[in-house]
This record gives C-alpha cells, structure tokens and sequence, in this order.
C-alpha cells in the first residue's frame, strides 16, 4: 500500500454519551497521528451526533484508525473522504484594533474578499470569513497590517457528497 501522507475528513457518528471525543481521539493518539481540526454537533437524526476530524496521514492508516474507531461502543458508523468527496468550510473571525484601522482600506480588503464586518466597536471590530482555510489564512494575512487583536478559526464543517442518508445507514445497521 502506498504510505503519501494527503488530508482526510473523517465524520464519526455517535450517540451522544459523555467522554466520546476522548475515546475517539486516544484512538488517533495510540497511532501518533495529530488532528489538524475537529467538529463535534448534532445531526438530522435524533440523539446522534458527528464528530469531524480532518488530519494528514496515509489511506492504509486512516482505514486502520476508522476500523478501530467503529469498534468503540456508541460508534454507529465512521467514514473517511478525500477532499474531492466532501462540501467543507470553516469559519474565521478576526478582531481588529479600531484606532489602527483606515476603515476604507479595511471595508475594501473585507469587501474582495467576500467576508463580512460583523461587530463595530469604539475599540474593536469583528470580521468574519467562511471558506476554505487557505481563504481565511489569506485573509488573516491582508489583515496583519491593521493591528489582529484576536483570530480564531473553525474546523472543518462537510457533508459528503455520497447521496445515501444517514438514516439509510442506521437502518442497515439495525438490520444486520
């Protein structure tokens, strides 16, 4: 098997029982491999929740890791995409010295680069950016020069692009 690292999404999805994120995520530990992001919320099914989880590693041990994640009980199902397989975002805010700020320039950058200015402030102002990471890295870039107080960025949010529904997979599963 080939051993390229390359970025994977994994979506796990659980019931909603206390110490699963630990659980899952010794999981990836045991295997030293590091999360570069990860989600957790609810789903369109009641009392099942994902988990997101996107790293870089090889595909023979991401298949090992997910097997030994389903494995875990309140695992109902865990699948592993590629990037072309997934619709993902994240979202990033960036907060920004008011004093240090040329509102025009500011307004023009937040303008091409699709992002919105969400809160003004006599001290502050609050930008917010959904894309992909290298879009909201770009924008946290444009936005040094004006004095970044604070950034934050989401993990990764996706749906898969496969057509099956997650109520279609739990049924299986209480078939089989």
């Amino acid at each position: 098997m080939e051993s390229l690292d390359r970025p994977f999404t994994v979506s796990i999805f659980t019931e909603n029982t206390i110490g699963m994120l630990n659980r899952i995520t010794i999981i990836f530990t045991r295997r030293h491999l590091n999360i570069d992001s990860i989600t957790a919320s609810e789903t369109e099914v009641k009392d099942v929740h994902r988990y997101t989880i996107v790293l870089r590693t090889s595909r023979e041990k991401i298949e090992k890791v997910v097997g030994q994640i389903e494995k875990l009980i309140d695992v109902l199902k865990a699948f592993v995409h590629e990037d072309d397989e997934v619709v993902h975002r994240e979202i990033a805010l960036y907060k920004i010295k008011t004093t240090e700020l040329k509102s025009i320039n500011v307004e023009q950058v937040v303008k091409e680069n699709s992002a919105k200015i969400l809160t003004v402030d006599p001290d502050f102002i609050v930008i917010e950016k959904t894309g992909y990471k290298a879009e909201t890295q770009a924008l946290l870039e444009k936005l040094k020069p004006f004095g970044i107080l604070e950034f934050a960025r989401s993990g990764r949010v996706a749906v898969s692009k496969s057509m099956k529904e997650l109520s279609t997979y739990l049924k299986e599963l209480e078939i089989n």
